[in-house]
């Protein structure tokens, strides 16, 4: 049985509690926006993952795609703990205990797929001597982020399976978390949450700070804009007169080959092609 959160005006509330969990969020926030607006404006060259696949490709095939659908199914729990409230879980059918085997199995399995991937990633950054001379201290202190808010996240899920004493996260994260967003932050909840719920949110907000300033910036990144991208046309230039052309050929044509029957140097022909780039 999984207790339950004590009555939340009895929880004591220290200054360091208010800080925390009342205006640290909000500052969490404004870096994330203000340093991705500062990131876009100023280092578009620098937005970007700084692919390393050239340099090795066997290993980036098991562990990229093993992080990321990892990280992508750990993200769906999140949203699903967090956001969802409790009675509407319970008003399709999925009653608590029902729930918390699902969260703990599936989280366990999407957290250590993740775990993995990333240790694989940072193995072959060590280990391949160009991916690793193209480290930064900035791409270092990423992966420590990252590993630290997995083990964390893995932790207190461990934890809850083997203390009883932990108090069920949906009574107290969950309310702290939905009440940041109506700016009405319930720091009474986060108060009454176990001490391994508060690492892991201290440290998931630590990386969410540091975040516009990695690559993982890229995440805020998708390519939609490719479906509304205009045609290019590709037009031949205009034929000058003269006797020492070549007849007009239907396709594309090498452009800047020399002829080397005439000595001279072709120019593109060929009718218009229009065409994505």
């Amino acid at each position: 049985m999984i207790p339950t959160a004590p009555p939340l005006e009895t929880v004591e509330i220290w200054v360091g509690d208010v800080l925390l969990w009342g205006a640290l969020p909000y500052v969490v926030l404004a870096l994330i926006i203000g340093g991705s607006i500062w990131r876009y404006k100023y280092d578009q060259f620098g937005w970007t993952t700084r692919s390393s696949q050239l340099y090795e490709s066997r290993i980036l095939r098991i562990a990229s795609p093993l992080f990321h659908f990892g990280i992508l199914a750990v993200l769906a729990g999140h949203v699903m703990g967090l956001v969802i409230p409790r009675t509407w879980t319970d008003a399709v059918g999925i009653n608590e205990h029902l729930y918390h085997i699902m969260a703990l199995g599936i989280g366990t399995i999407a957290g250590v797929g993740t775990l993995v991937g990333i240790v694989l990633l940072i193995w072959r950054r060590r280990t391949t001597g160009p991916v690793f001379m193209a480290t930064t201290k900035n791409d270092k202190l990423m992966y420590i982020m990252l590993v630290g808010a997995l083990l964390t996240g893995l932790g207190t899920t461990v934890l809850s399976l083997f203390d009883t004493t932990v108090v069920d996260y949906r009574q107290t994260v969950s309310p702290w978390f939905r009440s940041i967003w109506i700016f009405q932050p319930d720091v009474a909840a986060m108060a009454a949450a176990g001490p391994g719920f508060k690492v892991h949110a201290l440290w998931a907000m630590a990386l969410f700070a540091l975040w516009p300033f990695t690559r993982l910036v890229h995440a805020f990144t998708a390519p939609v804009h490719y479906l509304f991208r205009p045609y290019i046309v590709y037009r031949s230039r205009d034929r000058a007169s003269g006797t020492n052309l070549a007849p007009v050929r239907r396709g594309w044509e090498p452009v800047g080959t020399r002829d080397r029957a005439r000595g001279t140097t072709k120019a593109p022909t060929g009718r218009n092609r229009a065409g994505r780039h």
